[in-house]
């Protein structure tokens, strides 16, 4: 529970600060850091819900089918995919930054900061490009078993839950460890979300997917 609690005492620090300001210009230098994980050539594998109405809301909040990170993080990820890949695994991803309009969107139907973040409060954790959803593949791309599915919203999802499967638990301690490595921090509340080191010093932006280069 150490992790979990630590995490609940930083976000009431947190929620006692004003929002950061919020980029909504295409050309600004933090939006033209943003990668596109596709073009990197890594392996990576990609199934990425909010293009499609396969996800907790039921709509389709994305525009286009792309998984953009921050430059530095985006190289880290890399960098966990070609450790993993040593061990016959890889990385899926299922979402990365996230445009500060459709985290409203989220918030608006789940009023829970363990699982959707308070606009109001921090802006956002994947609208800074540095927050990564993503799960372990094999070599033919099935996914490994792990605790719960994606955008499992019980405390099942908790990285911290007991009575989780053996293998499932592994599953998610291998991914956790890898990430760990390369500068990602793990989520308490969601065993697929991380978020790269130092991710509050990059501002929130909302620029919409199809409007990036």
């Amino acid at each position: 529970m150490r992790l979990a609690w630590l995490f609940l005492l930083g976000a009431a620090v947190t929620a006692c600060a004003e929002p950061p300001p919020v980029v909504r210009d295409a050309q600004a230098p933090a939006v033209r850091e943003l990668v596109d994980l596709a073009s990197l050539d890594a392996g990576f594998r990609f199934d990425l819900r909010y293009a499609t109405p396969n996800n907790f809301m039921h709509v389709t909040l994305y525009p286009v089918a792309k998984a953009y990170l921050q430059r530095d993080a985006a190289q880290a990820l890399v960098e966990v995919q070609h450790e993993l890949a040593a061990q016959g695994l890889g990385l899926k991803i299922f979402d990365a930054y996230r445009p500060l309009s459709v985290q409203q969107r989220m918030w608006d139907l789940i009023h829970d900061e363990r699982y959707v973040s308070n606009p109001a409060i921090n802006a956002g954790r994947h609208t800074r490009g540095t927050a990564i959803d993503l799960t372990i593949v094999d070599r033919a791309g099935h996914e490994l078993p792990m605790p719960t599915p994606f955008d499992d919203f019980t405390e099942s999802a908790h990285r911290e839950a007991a009575g989780i499967p053996a293998e499932a638990a592994h599953n998610s301690k291998t991914l956790e460890a890898a990430m760990l490595k390369h500068g990602f921090l793990p989520y308490p509340f969601e065993w697929w979300h991380f978020d790269f080191r130092d991710w509050k010093k990059h501002p929130p932006l909302d620029v919409p997917l199809d409007a990036l280069h």
